[in-house]
């Protein structure tokens, strides 16, 4: 999608809007119209082919999702989140969870009519962002991640409800292990920001896993190693699309430098009981 004339006058006007308010364009110029003219991609076409491949394998990569302007954007956006806000650091910061509360260009992003077009086929007109979270790899903080699913999610507080459980604790916030439909009825999007290869800790999947609902932790080493895996490497701008329940891991980075991540979950069911997610708003 190129920028037309409008478009940019547009653009051009909110400038010198937010400069004579003396507010900083680095800080908060970044609207879901610019996110939209950016767009390089024909999406509504693509959008069909993402919804067959996430359905059939679990999982599909799109590149050329973000352009590099936005890219930058967003890595300056994450770089002045509050760093005493939900932020894990070791020689920098390498996870922010809650990212969707802590940083308004991401829930922007998450909220836009692009992302939108992609998500909507796949769950339905009824969904919303109930989870950010930013992974990075540098050299202080280069780990491995074993072979799972993601089975578990934020809510905004405990309430025992039949199938829900264990609970546990990330960063003040409750999680929980919901049931199986509820995960299915989930879809991930990981926003990448820096070119990620096999030597750079790409996301391995098992295609086609997340089809077996939720497997047994001493059950899933033996599935992978009667299956093949596949390396899902991503070039900066580049978006994975993937089911939670989908088998996957990654390596340690051989290379020193960024590997970060914006994983967003989208959600199109509503949680029983009373229990909310938690960045439901």
């Amino acid at each position: 999608m190129k920028t037309n004339q409008l478009e940019l006058e547009a653009i051009q006007k909110n400038i010198r809007r937010y400069v004579g308010e003396g507010r900083s364009i680095s800080d908060e110029f970044i609207t879901e119209r610019r996110l939209e003219a950016l767009g390089e991609l024909d999406h509504e076409n693509d959008s069909r082919q993402v919804k067959q491949q996430v359905e059939k394998e679990g999982f599909i990569v799109r590149e050329g999702f973000l352009s590099q302007e936005l890219v930058e954007r967003m890595i300056d956006a994450l770089m002045r989140i509050d760093q005493a806000r939900s932020i894990r650091q070791k020689g920098g910061i390498f996870a922010v969870r809650n990212l969707l509360d802590v940083c308004p260009e991401v829930r922007i992003l998450a909220e836009s009519r692009i992302v939108r077009q992609y998500v909507e086929p796949i769950l339905g007109d009824d969904f919303l962002p109930v989870r950010g979270i930013l992974f990075d790899k540098i050299p202080g903080a280069n780990w491995k991640v074993p072979w799972h699913q993601d089975v578990t999610i934020a809510v905004r507080g405990r309430i025992d409800v039949d199938g829900f459980g264990p609970w546990s604790v990330k960063a003040g916030v409750c999680h929980v292990q919901p049931p199986a439909d509820v995960l299915e009825r989930i879809v991930s999007v990981r926003f990448h920001l820096d070119d990620c290869g096999a030597e750079n800790g790409a996301l391995r999947v098992i295609a086609g896993s997340h089809l077996m609902g939720k497997i047994p932790e001493d059950q899933i080493d033996r599935l992978r190693r009667n299956a093949i895996e596949q390396v899902c490497a991503v070039r900066t701008g580049g978006a994975l699309f993937m089911r939670p329940l989908l088998l996957h891991a990654s390596s340690q980075s051989v290379l020193p430098d960024h590997r970060r991540v914006i994983h967003i979950d989208f959600a199109g069911v509503s949680l029983p009981g009373g229990l909310r997610w938690f960045s439901e708003q």
